[in-house]
């Protein structure tokens, strides 16, 4: 009888074991499934694919030149394009070392600092810990400086104007800096993105320089006949002529005639 009772238990016990042991296994199976089906839902997932590198820096830094144009007014289709120049579309050494995507040297900078050759050997330029502030100290680099003050009187929309602008206050030495920004704007479109921030308000700009908006120029404080003469793109002699100008002298408040040159259209 104790022995019938023994082999009992020890089935009792064998069986149980095996039941326990199927049921982990059977659980383990299950999320093995759900880790292999999760994978193949990432697999799916779709990857960006970017012709070139432009295409990627565009894509990944138009969010923050659009959200610098809504605080400082400066275009996003600006911002970006100088960005593309400036930086190599983001491969140029200070963008990558140092997330400086607009060439800015140090000029009484306190925080970290990188040295690059440029004008000259083993220039001081500003360090970023992330490209964004990159973007915003060149809202702030615009907007602090009075020579690019007249900018800030075109519309947000007329990209060319700014472009001859940036180049006419001396931001860059390159005769074709205007030019290279416009292009910029216009192969990739980078005017839509302006059209984003302003909405309803946003006026297209065929050929801005000829459109009554830009016709007359008013003189402010600092103006010389050369000054607007570079702005514009035309001669000092035919500013003069336009205006019937006997010398160079102006007066603040005068309103002046500007016509762009042929070589602008």
């Amino acid at each position: 009888m104790k022995k019938i009772i023994i082999i009992l238990c020890v089935g009792l016990l064998v069986f149980s074991c095996k039941s326990k042991k199927g049921v982990v296994t059977k659980k383990s199976k299950n999320e093995s499934t759900q880790v292999k089906k999760n994978q193949k839902d990432v697999v799916k997932q779709p990857t960006k694919v970017y012709a070139n590198n432009t295409e990627r820096y565009i894509d990944v830094h138009k969010a923050t030149a659009q959200q610098e144009m809504s605080l400082y007014g400066i275009p996003a289709s600006i911002t970006i394009a100088q960005g593309i120049l400036e930086s190599g579309s983001g491969n140029g050494r200070l963008s990558v070392e140092a997330n400086n995507h607009f060439g800015i040297k140090c000029h009484g900078w306190t925080g970290k600092k990188i040295y690059h050759d440029d004008d000259e050997k083993q220039e001081c330029f500003r360090k970023y810990k992330d490209a964004k502030y990159s973007f915003r100290d060149h809202s702030l680099f615009l907007t602090e400086r009075k020579r690019y003050s007249k900018l800030f009187t075109l519309k947000k929309e007329d990209y060319k104007g700014w472009a001859k602008g940036l180049k006419a206050a001396g931001y860059a030495t390159d005769r074709k800096y205007p030019q290279k920004l416009i292009g910029l704007i216009e192969r990739y479109k980078l005017y839509e993105f302006d059209k984003e921030v302003l909405g309803d308000s946003y006026v297209k700009f065929d050929n801005p320089l000829t459109t009554q908006e830009r016709t007359t120029y008013t003189v402010v404080k600092g103006d010389t006949l050369y000054s607007i003469s570079r702005t514009f793109d035309i001669s000092v002699k035919e500013l003069q002529n336009i205006n019937g100008l006997r010398d160079t002298s102006l007066s603040i408040g005068q309103v002046l005639v500007v016509k762009p040159s042929s070589k602008i259209n």
